[in-house]
């Protein structure tokens, strides 16, 4: 199953979150990629963090966030 872009832009930002703390958002500016810009709105719509510019994880995010960065752990190591 190949990866569209769209799929790939929401990993990024996902992988952007610090999930040592909840208290800890992210902040995507109108002058980031259009593309990073596309991927957070769509996180939002989703569910996965509370505002269309990032903002903290939901619950669901947070979920999300951790299996994606723990996915990403695996294939990168040695």
């Amino acid at each position: 199953m190949p990866l569209q872009q769209a799929l790939v832009d929401e990993i990024e930002v996902l992988l952007r979150y610090n999930l040592d703390s909840t208290q800890e958002g992210i902040k995507v500016h109108h002058t980031a990629r259009k593309e990073l810009i596309s991927a957070t709105q769509r996180l939002h719509e989703k569910g996965l963090v509370d505002s269309a510019d990032g903002g903290y994880l939901t619950d669901l995010g947070h979920e999300a966030a951790e299996h994606t960065q723990a996915a990403l752990r695996i294939l990168t190591s040695d």
